[in-house]
């Protein structure tokens, strides 16, 4: 479930920005750092998402902080989705879906070259960019016209966060047992 543990800061500030955008922020950069400096105190190495969540969530805090005060709720969230979207898409044109990181955790080596494992890790990927374009395009809509209300953009970000999470734990272990 480390994968999990990768968007908790995401999670966080999703959760939280309905609360206060500051406060989201920064609880997101917070838990981006504590993640980050516990992987590479146990394994030498940071994550992809893990470091691009720290950049991220650090970037925004200190810009809608001490920058750009006014920028909306609804803005800091379309750019943060929109910014996740570039990170999964970035990863899988870069041949390295963000995913492959955290399933080499948890299969033998001898499976990482397979293409079945590759395949579904640029799957997992590309629905985790499918989720942030939604995501996105509901922050979007609910930051730039008046007809999409806040309070639905937050239901259906959390039900595409809820979703993904579920479709990324669950799938690898039904595909693992139809094999057998």
């Amino acid at each position: 479930m480390g994968i999990l543990l990768g968007f908790t800061p995401f999670i966080l500030f999703t959760l939280l920005t309905s609360i206060s955008v500051s406060l989201a922020l920064w609880i997101a950069f917070a838990a981006a750092f504590a993640i980050s400096i516990r992987d590479f105190l146990h394994a030498k190495m940071v994550r992809v998402l893990d470091a691009s969540c720290l950049l991220l969530f650090a970037l925004l805090a200190i810009y809608a902080g001490f920058i750009q005060p006014s920028l909306t709720v609804k803005a800091v969230r379309f750019i943060a989705d929109a910014a996740m979207l570039l990170i999964a898409l970035g990863t899988m044109l870069l041949r390295n879906p963000f995913t492959l990181e955290y399933a080499r955790d948890l299969v033998p080596s001898e499976e990482w070259p397979r293409p079945r494992f590759v395949r579904l890790n640029y799957f997992l990927t590309f629905f985790w960019a499918l989720s942030f374009a939604v995501m996105g395009a509901a922050d979007g809509l609910a930051a730039y016209t008046k007809i999409f209300p806040f309070y639905l953009e937050i239901l259906l970000s959390l039900a595409t966060l809820t979703f993904a999470i579920v479709v990324t734990v669950r799938l690898p272990l039904a595909l693992t047992r139809r094999r057998r």
